[in-house]
This record gives C-alpha cells, sequence and structure tokens, in this order.
C-alpha cells in the first residue's frame, strides 16, 4: 500500500544574484516523501545540496513552488509562511543533524538533548532524553561534556537531540562525513532504523554511495547553469 505523502515539493526555484549575473541553483524540482521513508540526495560540491536543505528547513525562501509539510492537524505550507511561522515550524517539527555535530560545549550530553524540549517548554519529554540516549548506548556519557567524546559518540548524542520532539520531517546535512568508516555505518544504520521506526520522514545530503544507497529514494542535484 503506498504511504501518503509527509513531505511534498513542487516545482521549486531558488536562484542568487552575482551583480548582474542570476545563478540558478535549484530548478522546478519536484519530489515527495511519505512518512517513515528516507530520501538521499547527491551531488557535486556547488550544486545545491545545502541550499535545499535549507529550503526544506525554512532557513531560505523560496523563488516558486511550494513545500507542504504534513502535520498533525494541518498541512503546512512554506509558499505563504511567514519568517516567524517558517521559525517555529522549524523549532517544533523538524530535527537537524550537521556534518559537525553543533553541540554545545558547555552542555552535558544530557543537557544537549533535552534542549529543543526546553526550548519547546515540553517537559514530559526531558525525561526520555536519557532512555534516548541509553538506546544510543549512551547512558554512561550523560554527564560528561561534547569534548570529552569521540566523533561518534558526538554524532549519536546529535541523532538523539533530533528525534527527541519525535519530529514529521529530520534532515541531515553530511552526518557521516566527518567520521570514520566504522562510525559513519553505525551513526548512518541508526539515523535511517530510527526515522523508519518513529515514522519521520528522512532527507539526507551525502557524498557517500553507501549511504545514500540506504535511502528508499536516491536524487541526484546536478550544477544548474547560470
Amino acid at each position: 500500500m503506498t504511504r501518503a505523502s509527509a513531505l511534498s515539493v513542487k516545482q521549486i526555484s531558488k536562484h542568487y544574484q552575482d551583480g548582474s549575473r542570476q545563478i540558478n541553483v535549484i530548478s522546478d524540482l519536484s519530489f515527495n516523501v511519505a512518512a517513515g521513508e528516507s530520501l538521499s540526495v547527491m551531488g557535486p560540491s556547488g550544486s545545491g545540496k545545502s541550499t535545499l536543505l535549507n529550503l526544506l528547513a525554512g532557513l531560505l525562501e523560496l523563488d516558486s513552488g511550494d513545500i507542504t509539510l504534513a502535520l498533525k492537524d494541518e498541512s503546512f505550507s512554506y509558499r505563504t509562511a511567514n519568517e516567524r511561522s517558517r521559525t517555529m515550524l522549524r523549532r517544533q517539527h523538524i530535527g537537524y543533524v550537521y556534518q559537525f555535530f553543533n553541540l554545545v560545549p558547555t552542555l552535558t550530553v544530557l543537557e544537549n538533548v533535552r534542549l529543543p524540549a526546553r526550548l519547546n517548554n515540553r517537559r514530559d519529554l526531558e525525561r526520555h532524553a536519557s532512555t534516548l540516549l541509553g538506546e544510543f548506548g549512551l547512558s554512561d556519557r550523560l554527564n560528561d561534556f561534547p569534548n570529552r567524546l569521540s566523533g561518534g559518540e558526538q554524532q549519536r548524542v546529535a541523532v538523539a537531540r533530533a528525534l527527541l520532539l519525535k519530529p514529521p520531517l529530520l534532515l541531515a546535512d553530511e552526518p557521516t562525513g566527518n567520521l570514520d568508516a566504522e562510525n559513519s555505518s553505525h551513526v548512518a544504520d541508526l539515523l535511517f532504523s530510527s526515522c523508519r521506526e518513529q515514522n519521520i520522514s528522512l532527507v539526507l545530503a551525502t557524498h557517500s554511495n553507501e549511504v545514500a544507497a540506504m535511502a528508499d529514494t536516491q536524487l541526484q542535484l546536478d550544477r544548474q547553469s547560470p
């Protein structure tokens, strides 16, 4: 049975202006990702992978087209939303995993993972943070600071933090790009399996053919002509 699309991208375009020259980064791009399914995005540097993720996160405005995300009680349209609405969407309904972890160095592992719950006044989820870290094999690192962790451990913390609110959409920008082969495989397995089990739509940008092949669907971006 075909799942309904949780994320729908319809004919979106984005360009930048370089003096009198228009640089087309994304042109007329469409795709859908169902709840619990994954899409990997590949392409050379400058092909628009990070721009696409930033559009999906609501960090950039669309030039044309629309992105819609199915929430519990409504469908959120990026095209008609103002900056404040997109910020609230990102805070409450989108998880983000970065290549370089982006953990807060002055917070412990547990405090880092609890942060989205604190920002959204979701005290009911704060206790879930330690459970989640235990599932990720980090129950003995709860009170450690990020600088005491290996790269693989830091990225597992970052994945746990992105999953805490059980968002309908999780974005990952080169999440294994700063890890060795063993940790890369571990983090990728964790990311894909967690999103599948929690019915979260995953969009992941990567240069790794092995990681890309783990996704349900692959999208290849090419450099656009100016």
